[in-house]
């Protein structure tokens, strides 16, 4: 008896787990029915789809690290003062100072969100 409580209980769970998989595009237009207290009805939903559609915007990808995005960063960083002090096309090294008047280094890669790779 357990065992059919047990395999009726298992069949239900998937049989949800399925019906949840639907994908919702399918139940957006097309034939509606309504049972409730209003009565029974019936009817066609044509053309309610895109209603809230927003255009579309082209991916931009990500810009990658120039020296006034490093510099902005260095300041985020808590580095006051910041100045690059050097660049080439694979870092940009900005100059700066710390708490207690100590000189700092950061190196910044050319990647996009400029990543940090040395701190001193």
């Amino acid at each position: 008896m357990f065992r059919k409580i047990r395999i009726a209980a298992l069949s239900a769970l998937l049989g949800l787990g399925a019906l949840s998989a639907v994908p919702a595009t399918a139940q957006a237009d097309g034939i509606y029915f309504s049972f409730g207290s209003n009565g029974t009805s019936a009817g066609v939903l044509i053309g309610d789809r895109d209603r809230y559609h927003r255009p579309h915007r082209p991916h931009r990808p990500a810009q990658a690290c120039t020296p006034a995005l490093a510099l902005e960063k260095a300041l985020r960083m808590g580095l006051r003062h910041p100045r690059v002090t050097a660049t080439n096309r694979n870092i940009i090294r900005v100059a700066g100072l710390k708490h207690h008047h100590r000189r700092a280094h950061v190196v910044f890669s050319r990647a996009p969100h400029c990543p940090v790779i040395r701190s001193s």
